[in-house]
């Protein structure tokens, strides 16, 4: 028994020096121009006094690298006599990035989005941004969203939109044109678990106004209609995902559920939850691989209001705007991306892939998921042009076209990844 002590009081004593031997006395950070060393130090998990981990170091590496200000970073250890400085070197995104987009809408008519976005304000990874949008009515929004506003697990997400576009509406076979407007205003908290697990919690106000333009009538549909909404929502985010410039690799999944009330019986309460799962693979040294698969669901309303729909830039590429509405939705999407171009700033890849969903109709059963109406399949091929020093700076370009029933084709623009 005493025998024991003393070797368990020895290995204590052997642990307990080398741990001393390999603490962390000092950590740098260089390379920043805008991005506050402060802000960076706090958001880090490694802290002076700390034993040396290559783990904690990793994840801090990664952890900087999905920063909207970092486009890269690394790090260097140096030994000073017993201790150990810890050094980590950013390259910083340019992250003042005005946009501008240009569509055409389901009639054909000239549209565009003009914006401008900071994701990096005071320094401290701030993303405050607004828009404008003119798609035969006018639109605007703003945000800004501080997650680390508190300390490094903890902050506040607001949102203010007024949105009105020109909504297709579907009932007995037909089709239904309306003046949609949404106004309101949301606020989350944001709350980050650890290095892989975070959630979003809140609240929004709005109002839902549809206003009769053309097409199919109903007595049974109204032609006017002005809603006081609230909603709760709820976000749970696994993340996983490891970055170097354009290419990913790794899962993530996004759990998104939220409630809707209402003040009308014409556009009823309801449940709504979908989760993405994505999940990113290099293949070879300019090869990327990426699915996204959504699973959603929501009370089975029988509505011509249903909230999921059949979109362009939402889940299929070519299928058109805003062409069908329902009750619940798997959609996979899956494509190839290939560096073609890779010089010190631009980046040019090529993109092959397909797009495939189903729909559940509105007061449907689940059997419409496999009913040949309802499916899309969209093969294409598309590029993207790459700044690789200005945060999400992409555009894409991609031509979708259908293969299954009744399907058309068409060109999608957009800024970013599809997914």
């Amino acid at each position: 028994m005493i025998r024991r002590y003393f070797s368990l009081l020895f290995f204590l004593i052997l642990t307990m020096g080398f741990a001393q031997e390999n603490l962390v006395s000092e950590i740098e950070i260089n390379g920043t121009k805008r991005t506050k060393v402060s802000f960076l130090k706090k958001l880090i998990a490694l802290k002076p006094g700390m034993v040396l981990d290559s783990t904690i170091i990793k994840n801090d590496i990664n952890r900087l690298k999905r920063l909207p200000a970092i486009s890269y970073a690394d790090y260097e250890v140096r030994s000073l006599n017993d201790t150990y400085q810890v050094e980590y070197i950013v390259e910083e995104n340019f992250t003042l990035i005005p946009f501008a987009n240009l569509f055409s809408s389901s009639n054909d008519d000239f549209a565009f989005r003009v914006g401008l976005q900071e994701f990096n304000f005071l320094g401290k990874n701030i993303t405050l941004g607004g828009f404008y949008q003119y798609d035969r009515f006018n639109s605007y929004g703003f945000s800004i969203r501080a997650p680390y506003l508190f300390s490094r697990k903890f902050g506040l997400a607001f949102n203010h939109n007024n949105f009105t576009t020109q909504e297709p509406v579907f009932f007995d076979d037909t089709t239904a044109d309306y003046k949609y407007n949404n106004k309101g205003f949301e606020i989350l908290g944001l709350y980050e678990f650890n290095f892989k697990n975070r959630i979003e919690l809140g609240f929004s106000l709005f109002t839902e106004d549809y206003e009769y333009l053309s097409g199919a009538t109903n007595n049974q549909v109204p032609q006017e209609l002005n809603v006081d909404k609230h909603l709760i929502k709820l976000i749970y985010e696994y993340n996983d995902l490891e970055y170097f410039y354009q290419y990913i690799e790794g899962f993530r999944s996004i759990l998104n559920f939220q409630y809707v009330g209402s003040t009308d019986v014409n556009l009823p309460e309801f449940l709504i939850g979908f989760n993405d799962f994505t999940y990113f693979h290099r293949i070879g040294k300019k090869g990327n691989l990426a699915n996204r698969l959504r699973l959603g669901l929501a009370s089975n309303v029988e509505t011509p209001f249903a909230p999921f729909t059949v979109d362009n830039n939402l889940n299929i590429r070519g299928v058109g705007n805003r062409i069908d509405r329902g009750s619940g939705a798997i959609v996979f999407n899956t494509e190839y991306r290939h560096t073609l171009i890779d010089r010190n700033w631009f980046v040019l890849q090529s993109n092959v892939f397909i797009d495939g969903g189903t729909w559940r109709n509105p007061g449907g059963g689940f059997g419409d998921f496999a009913d040949s109406q309802n499916i899309r399949v969209y093969p294409g091929v598309g590029l993207r042009f790459m700044h690789k020093k200005i945060f999400n700076a992409i555009f894409r370009i991609d031509f979708g076209y259908g293969i299954t029933k009744d399907s058309s084709n068409g060109v999608v623009f957009g800024i970013g990844q599809y997914f």
